[in-house]
């Protein structure tokens, strides 16, 4: 179906219309406030459409984008990453100092920055988020970050100085400090019950912006803090936001959020398809598409599951799937074509393309090693049994139901027949977790340090393979020793140069195991309209619209 003929859904858009019409109207205002120059502009209401209706503020649930999209606007920080040169600059602790093994890190706060409730952002309110986001709280149900690994505990040195004390060496945890998961909240806020915190006014931070009002699973209103001034030290803006505040409207279908971009109801989407960005760049909007720079959107294997147990029947998929095909076929150059289990973009990466070959003689080969013979209906079988999997579809990835099914396709010439289940069920959560129902799932994970692969692969973060002692109590008996002990070195092996090696051996030890099959390194994709200025991103892809500010519509 073309663009043009999906934007008939004037339906659609009419449900827009009048929570968008206040936005539009205030466009008057800005266009005579501003030149024909590119001084920044203050004022106005920016119109954000977001795919999919955030879950949890609680910070370390950020690494769902709508929650991280909403966190980054109403939290700061510790340090800020660089999402140019990704290194670690000053923003809410003005200095640090790290031990040589990487088990006590010092950091001097800033003064006078305060909660948008007044309560102080001292040493104490730090140490009190960091000693929840390191131990959890299991009383109110607030689990660990998986960002920070080995913590021990806090100690306030004095009202600006905090110190960090790791039972182990923790070599990621000051690139930790940058990330979404690690947004300072209130004292008041961390005293809630994790349930509450899926209710944006409970969340206060420092951030630019505030929480004014919210429609739960609809719409949040966001209003610029007016005595903000303690963005990252390194940024020329400083003080409060250019924008007068944000309206997030979710709003699921692609085609109704580009159709209200281009109808001027709507300033910036989130997730635009491949397909649409061409279209939408002959309309003179802009495509974003910042790197995630972690682990690339992949298939995974549940080896519990005896189906994917044997390795050669995860490598016989491996080398049956064509990724050049799915990359040509469903996306765009935004959309690299993944050569190893982590983007080209993130640190640590190592070149794997050698092994990750499309090869159909060898697959057919390999299953044929396994035991699986082709059957009459062509499908391959075994003891009796058809070589049938299933995957859920993940809604927040792109294009991923139409991905699978590409990969079901290149699988069927080898007589391996997947089954792509939809994930929008109650009960599609619960089955992901069971590897009898879901022996392949898909999988990604955006974070620019090489503990990003602990945190898909480790039992007790992500678990993305299921092994025992995870997240799942259905796994009868997989564990691999050997990468949970690659995993905890990487995150505990102070020396950098070891520490990428590290990462290095990881990375090759899931693709000769085939527990991943690496698909595309995996942007976050937005669309603006050009009048909207200074978009900029954090590391991994999640807006900052701190700097943006609205130009004059042309």
């Amino acid at each position: 179906m073309s663009l043009t003929s999906r934007f008939r859904n004037r339906a659609g858009l009419a449900l827009l219309g009048a929570t968008l019409l206040a936005g539009a109207a205030g466009w008057a205002a800005v266009a005579r406030a501003a030149g024909a120059d590119e001084t920044p502009v203050k004022g106005g209401t920016l119109i954000y459409l977001e795919q999919q209706a955030h879950t949890n503020l609680y910070p370390p649930a950020g690494g769902f984008y709508p929650n991280g999209g909403i966190l980054n606007q109403i939290t700061d920080k510790l340090t800020y990453q660089n999402p140019q040169s990704l290194e670690i600059e000053p923003w809410i602790a003005e200095s640090w100092t790290v031990n040589a093994d990487a088990t006590e890190y010092t950091f001097k706060i800033r003064k006078g920055v305060t909660f948008s409730d007044g309560a102080p952002l001292d040493a104490a309110a730090v140490a009190k988020n960091y000693d929840t986001f390191g131990r959890g709280n299991k009383e109110l149900k607030l689990p660990i970050s998986e960002v920070i690994n080995n913590y021990d505990r806090s100690e306030v040195i004095d009202p600006y100085t905090v110190k960090f004390y790791f039972k182990k060496p923790s070599p990621g945890f000051l690139q930790g400090t940058s990330v979404i998961g690690s947004g300072l909240v209130s004292p008041a806020t961390l005293a809630l019950p994790y349930e509450a915190l899926g209710d944006a006014t409970k969340i206060i931070g420092s951030g630019p912006f505030v929480v004014a009002s919210e429609i739960l699973g609809r719409e949040l209103t966001l209003k610029a803090r007016a005595d903000y001034n303690w963005g990252p030290a390194k940024l020329s803006h400083q003080g409060r936001a250019y924008l007068d505040g944000i309206k997030y409207i979710v709003t699921p279908e692609d085609s109704v959020r580009i159709g209200a971009l281009l109808a001027g109801q709507a300033d910036v989407i989130r997730q635009i398809q491949a397909y649409d960005e061409k279209q939408v760049e002959d309309e003179g909007y802009l495509i974003y598409a910042p790197s995630t720079r972690g682990v690339n959107n992949s298939v995974v294997f549940r080896p519990d599951n005896p189906l994917v147990a044997n390795v050669r029947v995860r490598r016989a998929l491996l080398h049956a799937t064509n990724t050049d095909e799915i990359v040509s076929t469903l996306f765009s150059a935004h959309y690299p074509k993944a050569t190893s289990i982590i983007a080209k973009t993130a640190l640590g990466y190592v070149n794997l393309s050698s092994k990750l070959t499309y090869d159909l003689e060898r697959a057919n080969a390999l299953l044929d090693e396994a035991g699986w013979k082709v059957g009459a209906n062509g499908l391959r079988q075994k003891d009796g049994q058809t070589l049938e999997l299933s995957a859920y579809e993940s809604l927040p990835q792109p294009q991923n139901k139409e991905t699978l099914q590409l990969v079901a396709q290149q699988w069927g010439k080898v007589g391996v027949k997947l089954n792509v289940l939809t994930a929008d069920s109650g009960s599609a959560t619960v089955n992901n977790l069971d590897p009898a129902k879901a022996p392949v799932s898909p999988a990604m994970v955006g974070r620019a340090d090489p503990d990003v692969i602990k945190s898909q692969y480790y039992p007790t973060n992500r678990n993305v393979l299921l092994q025992k002692g995870g997240n799942s109590d259905k796994v009868q008996s997989f564990v691999d020793d050997k990468l949970n002990g690659l995993l905890e070195n990487l995150a505990s092996e102070p020396d950098r140069t070891k520490r990428l090696a590290i990462a290095g051996d990881v990375q090759s030890y899931v693709i000769d195991q085939a527990y991943a099959i690496p698909i595309f390194e995996e942007p976050q994709a937005f669309a603006a309209a050009p009048y909207v200025k200074g978009v900029s991103f954090e590391a991994v892809g999640r807006p900052s619209f701190y700097n943006i500010w609205l130009a004059p519509r042309r």
